[in-house]
């Protein structure tokens, strides 16, 4: 048995605090108390923001166990709670708050005697990274230098352990195949496993997903599928049969797009009853991928461990340096490093270890062959399945730096979201923080800045030696791009002295802004006006902004010209690798060029004719308060238009399939406006369509509450049912809110409440945790609430007991943006007008949140809305069948903790005896 760290401990909840002593007893105690106890004597303590938010003090530090983990265990998974680690480390649970002290010692010393097990997989590189945090004064360093024995022989550097990709010939293109029917249903049942029960629904919809894989019979006319399937269908193998045997058949690539990170995730599951892991040859056959800013850049890594970070989190960079040694791909955001980790650090480091301001040096970057993004893109060009997100399938279809490799038969899952991510791609925005980011990007480091960054004279610097164009040119875009603003941009603009001309449009932007407000600066949210009868001053600034763009991007141009001429008539010292890295440079190059003529197109027509096809508005963007940026956008009225000239043309298979993929209202699923929605009459398309209504039974296991009793705008009142729900289901509550206000406004009232019942409470935005950790912690522990915003309506997947009840705060009404005031008029000529419009829209919102209660064919539970006038139109967005019952908080509180009762129960309850 593995003795525990003789190591005081220390742990805080909102039931409150507790201290053990080196070798106990453990004593309960108060905050001031601990603090005193944890500035004297470091602690032994488990997520040290989350306990410093507890005791209120913000300069809390110790031994963090999930640091310590991080270390001995990279690479691997644990959910950050004492529970989570117990499980982890094969420990028994701590059987109250009391009991997690002594935990804390014992999960210590399990993880010290590892360091000195033989059998410890992740021992190589160790011994190095622990004396670089040695010279960090990492708190563990001391606890573990008698543990961690010195090699003999000297480890290998992190850079030189990485594997290198290997170049690969170019794939042919797919053969014309045609799938039968018989043969996809036959695929299906050799996926679903012998004995799989046999269903319908999933059958008939394969049948319907293998349209897409046909031959295309007319150039840019795709074959498109618009196909609704319930929760419980069990659409991923359904679309996965078909796709499957088209790749094998025809040696091509199909592209499956997601929403979000959680169905990545599963699609990598289930794609395993497909593909094996690696093929003969050593390649994958499936692959996800995910845009730049998503992995580690190696490149800023280096740059970290060498000074470019200092204390904390460059502690923070050498564990990243041991995950990154064992990781399966480099994937920093939803993959297999611990969402946590980079929350540990209050300086939030791991964007700065990411590619996240488009400034890759491709093959200048002496890490470039054993690059992460690289690796990735280059066994996407040869696998059978790519697991992708709608933006990066979007981006890729727009700018793809290889024609050949953009996807050709997509299909998007989770497709109620298609027309969102279009119009986050599809549209412009000229702000402060995008221009600064455009200016470091050319010019480089400026003063004093660290890091990195290179600016176009060093990217190129061989290319401007050899060619004396190309060397203007850079020259003459560096000078150009000092008129875009400079870090300090935004205390300037607030002090009304801005410098060069963008920072002066930027001050009027926001003058106007703030001078058109409607409603009051206090709000404390961000603000905008629409761009229709604007100041003579504004106008006059746009204009000057607009010439000092163009004098950016003709010198651009100008290079991006020289580039390919320096390619076709190639100098004897541009190697292969010196090719790649041009080829790289003329990619970023084209972004620019496009970025700045979308801004010369916006400012253009600032003071003219508004153009019917996009709406444009100023903002100023706020925090509480504070605000971070300022500028001028511009989206398209119907993003599906560029959506269907860029994806849809290109493509020869398209599917969009959801369990939301049409609004439903008394007269049955509209299938003419999801159909608008997919972009297909942009291209005079008539899309197929099918549909696969969900086997469950919702009559029997779920029950829609609609509470009469709680007037909106009560927060008391709000936080009171809250509470009382909460205790009624035991845990189990996915509370909604529509405001991040009043949503920290409840949890502030009920955290410590809950707690003292054993009832923990995890709020996003509230506490230190990411979201997708905070959804770990709620799935794992059937006593847990959970309280949320948007992203956790139709991000969530927490089958079984974790998730037993939903509760929205109020209803979901769109936000009246400027926007969305533009769409609500166009649609105003539509049947049913600007309200169905909206109704839709609450309708979408309304059946993602309940599709998070019932996720099998086991599940039951309730749909609480705290909402005294619910409006009856929208009760449609509930799977049909649902019981609708309007009663008063305290008869949903009889009916939450009883559970939910069958029709037949019920019947049976009231039959006299």
């Amino acid at each position: 048995m593995t003795q525990p760290v003789p190591l005081p401990a220390l742990h805080a909840s909102h039931a409150g605090t507790w201290l053990r002593d080196p070798n106990g007893p453990t004593r309960g105690c108060s905050k001031g108390e601990a603090v005193m106890a944890a500035a004297d004597t470091p602690q032994l303590l488990m997520n040290a923001p989350l306990v410093a938010s507890r005791l209120g003090y913000p300069d809390l530090s110790g031994l963090d166990l999930l640091e310590l983990f991080a270390f001995v265990h990279p690479a691997s998974f644990c959910v950050p709670t004492p529970k989570g680690l117990a499980h982890a480390l094969g420990l028994d649970e701590p059987a109250d708050d009391a009991a997690v002290p002594l935990l804390l010692q014992q999960a210590a010393g399990v993880l010290v005697a590892t360091c000195e097990s033989e059998d410890w997989e992740q021992r190589e590189g160790a011994w190095s990274s622990l004396q670089s945090l040695a010279r960090l004064r990492w708190p563990w360093a001391n606890v573990l230098a008698p543990h961690v024995r010195k090699p003999q022989r000297a480890e290998k550097w992190l850079f030189s352990r990485l594997p290198e990709w290997e170049e690969a010939p170019e794939r042919a293109q797919p053969a014309q195949v045609l799938i039968e029917e018989p043969e996809i249903e036959a695929h299906l049942e050799r996926l679903t496993g012998e004995g799989a029960e046999r269903r319908e629904g999933q059958r008939l919809f394969a049948r319907d997903a293998g349209s897409v894989f046909g031959p295309r019979d007319r150039q840019k006319r795709p074959h498109l599928l618009l196909a609704q399937a319930g929760t419980g269908i069990g659409k991923t193998l359904g679309y996965l049969a078909p796709a499957s045997l088209w790749a094998e058949r025809s040696g091509g690539t199909v592209w499956v797009s997601t929403y979000t990170k959680n169905l990545q995730r599963q699609l990598r599951q289930e794609s395993r009853r497909a593909w094996p892991n690696i093929r003969a040859d050593g390649s994958p056959p499936v692959v996800v991928r995910k845009g730049r800013e998503n992995y580690l850049c190696l490149l800023n890594l280096e740059d970290a461990l060498q000074g470019g970070f200092t204390g904390r989190p460059a502690i923070l960079a050498h564990l990243v340096a041991r995950w990154a040694a064992y990781s399966q791909d480099g994937d920093m955001i939803g993959g297999d490093l611990p969402g946590w980790l980079g929350t540990l650090f209050r300086k939030r480091g791991i964007a700065a270890l990411t590619d996240q301001r488009g400034e890759c040096v491709y093959a200048g970057c002496p890490h470039y062959r054993k690059c992460f993004i690289e690796r990735s893109a280059r066994n996407a060009a040869q696998a059978d399945l790519v697991i992708a997100n709608h933006a990066l399938v979007m981006i890729n279809a727009a700018r793809g730096r290889d024609v050949n490799g953009r996807p050709t038969r997509i299909v998007f899952d989770e497709g109620h979201h298609v027309f969102d991510a279009a119009d986050s791609t599809f549209s412009a925005a000229l702000t402060g923080q995008e221009a600064i980011e455009l200016r470091r990007w050319i010019i480089g480091p400026e003063k004093n800045s660290r890091g990195r960054r290179r600016g176009l004279s060093a990217r190129l610097a061989d290319v401007a030696s050899y060619d004396d164009a190309g060397g203007e040119a850079v020259e003459d875009a560096v000078e150009a791009a000092h008129a875009l603003p400079s870090d300090g941009w935004l205390g300037r603009l607030a002090e009304g002295s801005p410098i060069g001309p963008l920072e002066e449009l930027l001050a009027v932007v926001r003058a106007t802004t703030f001078a058109r407000d409607e409603k009051g600066l206090e709000a404390g949210y961000g603000i905008e006006t629409e761009t229709a009868q604007l100041p003579g001053e504004l106008v006059e600034t746009a204009g000057t902004a607009a010439q000092a763009l163009a004098s950016i991007r003709a010198p651009l141009l100008k290079l991006a010209g020289r580039l390919e001429a320096v390619l076709e008539d190639a100098p004897d010292w541009l190697d292969g690798q010196g090719r790649a890295r041009i080829e790289g440079a003329r990619h970023s190059l084209a972004w620019r060029i496009d970025l700045i003529a979308a801004w010369e197109a916006l400012l253009s027509r600032l003071g003219g004719p508004a153009d019917p096809e996009f709406v444009d508005w100023l903002q100023v963007d706020r925090n509480d308060a504070r605000e971070f940026d300022v500028g001028l956008h511009r989206h398209w009225l119907d993003p599906m238009k560029p959506f269907a000239k860029v994806v849809l043309e290109s493509a020869h298979g398209v599917m969009l399939t959801s369990a939301t993929l049409t609004d439903r209202d008394e007269s049955g699923p509209d299938w003419a406006h999801a159909i608008a929605k997919s972009g297909a009459p942009h291209l005079e398309l008539q899309p197929k369509t099918a549909q696969a209504d969900s086997p469950f039974d919702y009559a029997s296991r779920a029950e829609v509450l609609i509470v009469t009793d709680i007037r909106r705008g009560d927060i008391p009142a709000l936080a009171g049912a809250y509470a009382r729900l909460i205790e009624a289901s035991n845990g189990g509550v996915l509370g909604l809110f529509t405001a991040i206000r009043r949503m920290r406004a409840v949890y502030g009232r009920i955290a410590d409440r809950l707690a003292r019942a054993g009832l923990p409470l995890y709020a996003q935005h509230v506490d230190p945790i990411d979201t997708g950790t905070l959804t770990d912690i709620f799935r794992d522990d059937p006593h847990a609430s959970l309280l949320g915003t948007d992203a956790l309506r139709d991000g969530v997947d927490v089958p079984g007991k974790s998730l037993r009840c939903v509760v929205m705060e109020s209803v979901p009404w769109p936000r009246p943006t400027i926007l969305h005031r533009a769409r609500r008029a166009a649609a105003a000529e539509e049947a049913g007008g600007a309200q169905r419009y909206d109704d839709r829209i609450i309708r979408a919102r309304l059946a993602q949140a309940f599709g998070r209660l019932i996720r099998t064919r086991e599940d039951s539970g309730h749909f609480v809305m705290l909402s005294p006038a619910f409006p009856s139109r929208l009760l449609s967005a509930f799977p049909e069948g649902t019981p609708v019952t309007r009663l008063t908080l305290e008869e949903a509180l009889q009916r939450v903790a009883k559970g939910v009762v069958s029709p037949e129960q019920m019947a049976a309850e009231t039959q006299p005896q």
